[in-house]
């Protein structure tokens, strides 16, 4: 995937070595471990704290230069043996070949015409690297004593995928060496292109993301050079933090969800070849054919001979995207920014809101977003902000008022308003908070755009702030949006204009009409979008959900496509 890294020569790895003893590096190992475990920083702490682990990593780094396993070459040099190896393995090759994109880096090049939704691409299962093609290699034995990377299948495919790269006679070594010798996701950001992050929405993420690869390193280290089941490992001799990272930005920028072999669940894998493919806007068109135990994509669109081949990843955000896949996607028409809003507890109206909050199947508090799109909020926000702005008249009537039940499935429906001045309430509350949540950055979208066209701006800093910039920019839209809509229900307000009745009959309309649907039947999530595409166990596509995560400990649902973890 061309615009997940830049493209690099990978230089041997017979650099100078610094002198370190094993003791003195099991210390500093020890000490990352301890720093990257403690209680989690007070609130505007976090940087001083990412500062900080951020010199330890690089007092290691700088004492294992020269350790890091690579290849002599560049990618380049090994892609013809990739599709060699694609072409004995059973995968498809002729309708296609790796071609630089410039600025999009490598890519899919048609090498003739291809028609929408034909097929063009099949990789075997046996090319695919997965947690269960790990339980069966030199690494099984520490997974079958190691709860983490039982727990976490993206921490098994990163050391599995480090394994096999120290591996002479490893199987997959075609698709490895072909693999990128960096990448351009935040865990290689300089501290002061990170810093162009701050304020953000996504600098926790980020901030989280490198805090928790150290951990892992830490703890793996450790594991590696002490546990009895690890004593087989091939990286027991060399295992740098920038091994470490690169095998957690190629898995997160790569890994996937596919089903086992019997179908019974899912599982992680790496698909080589087809993870060349750049993104674009479009539908997924990428599955698992079980019957022929394989990964199959069809063309998005016409393709001429010469064309580059793209797939759609999903419906991510630029947070996610630079965050998890290393780039920035101009034109992207599902970005978003969060926005967290709750009722508060001391509320007079607390409990009748919550009520009905809870029969639409919202919380009373949660995270929502702000689209790109007009209008920039979703069903669930319009409804949590209607719920918001009640009186408690109005929260009564939709509590025990006739077709109490009924009108429930109206929340979200931008044809049915409580009232004008709930209308009225509702937007002006949009526009103050939006306007509120731009005046936290330390720099305009006016600045932002001059940095931009500063010509010796680094590629890093140059993401960082252009994702700084779109969240400006939604936040601007939300603004103009929520003025706009003021005035519209001010203007129905002032002239009497009479208020749409709901009537049951509507309830036919409601369920009919896709973007009408009853805000009960419609699940709440940040990224509400992708439910619907993403509910065929088959349907698969490059998750950006890394070994990043600061949430939680257990498995998300295939629809979310993000796998987590933390130590």
């Amino acid at each position: 995937m061309g615009k997940k890294s830049r493209v690099k020569t990978q230089k041997s790895g017979t650099g100078a070595t610094a002198a370190v003893s094993p003791k003195e590096m099991m210390n500093l190992i020890s000490e990352l471990l301890q720093k990257c475990s403690s209680t989690a920083p007070s609130p505007g702490k976090e940087w001083e704290e990412y500062v900080q682990i951020r010199a330890l990593v690089e007092k290691i780094r700088k004492k294992q230069k020269g350790l890091s396993v690579s290849f002599e070459g560049t990618r380049e040099d090994f892609f013809s043996e990739l599709m060699a190896w694609a072409a004995e393995c059973g995968a498809s090759c002729d309708g296609f070949e790796i071609s630089n994109f410039a600025d999009e880096g490598y890519g899919l090049k048609a090498a003739k015409d291809i028609k929408a939704e034909e097929l063009f691409l099949w990789i075997p299962r046996k090319m695919l690297m997965t947690v269960e093609s790990a339980k069966n290699s030199v690494l099984g034995p520490l997974y079958s004593q190691d709860r983490i990377l039982q727990a976490m299948g993206n921490v098994t495919l990163a050391l599995h995928l480090l394994c096999e790269r120290a591996n002479p006679s490893s199987p997959w070594l075609p698709y490895i060496k072909t693999l990128p010798a960096d990448y351009d996701t935040p865990l290689y950001f300089e501290e002061e292109e990170v810093r162009h992050l701050l304020a953000t929405q996504a600098i926790q993420d980020v901030l989280s993301q490198y805090k928790n690869t150290a951990r892992q390193y830490a703890y793996f280290y450790k594991v590696i050079h002490t546990h009895p089941n690890a004593s087989k490992l091939p990286l027991k001799d060399a295992f740098t933090f920038d091994d470490y990272r690169w095998a957690v930005s190629s898995v997160m920028t790569r890994q996937n969800q596919i089903p086992t072999a019997d179908g019974s669940r899912v599982t992680l894998a790496l698909i080589p070849l087809w993870d060349m493919c750049n993104h674009t806007n479009g539908l997924i068109t990428t599955g698992y054919n079980l019957e022929d135990d394989r990964c199959e994509c069809v063309a998005l669109k016409d393709y001429k001979e010469g064309e580059q081949i793209y797939i759609f990843y999903g419906t991510r955000s630029n947070a996610e995207f630079v965050i998890h896949n290393g780039f920035f996607f101009e034109g992207n028409a599902h970005d978003r920014v969060k926005i967290k809003l709750g009722v508060s507890k001391s509320e007079r109206l607390y409990a009748m809101k919550a009520e009905v909050l809870a029969r639409a199947g919202i919380p009373a508090s949660s995270v929502f977003a702000l689209h790109c799109s007009e209008p920039p909020i979703t069903a669930q926000l319009l409804a949590f902000l209607r719920v918001f702005c009640m009186t408690e008249e109005e929260l009564r009537d939709y509590l025990v008022g006739d077709h109490a039940i009924n009108k429930i499935f109206t929340l979200g429906n931008t044809e049915f308003p409580v009232s004008w001045e709930n209308e009225i309430k509702l937007w002006t509350f949009l526009e103050t908070r939006a306007a509120l949540l731009l005046k936290t950055y330390k720099t305009t979208a006016e600045e932002d755009r001059s940095m931009l066209e500063k010509p010796d701006l680094s590629l890093h800093s140059r993401t960082a702030i252009k994702l700084r910039l779109a969240e400006k920019e939604i936040l601007e839209r939300a603004v103009s949006s929520g003025r706009a809509k003021r005035l519209h229900f001010q203007k129905q307000l002032d002239e009497g204009a009479p208020l749409p009745l709901y009537e049951e009959s509507d309830i036919a309309l409601l369920e009919n009409a896709d973007a009408k649907l009853p805000i009960i039947l419609r699940k709440l999530e940040e990224e509400d979008e992708c439910v619907q595409e993403e509910m065929n166990l088959a349907q698969i596509k490059p998750d950006a959900a890394c070994l990043d995560s600061s949430i939680t400990l257990s498995r998300t649902s295939l629809n979310e496509r993000k796998i987590y973890m933390r130590l």
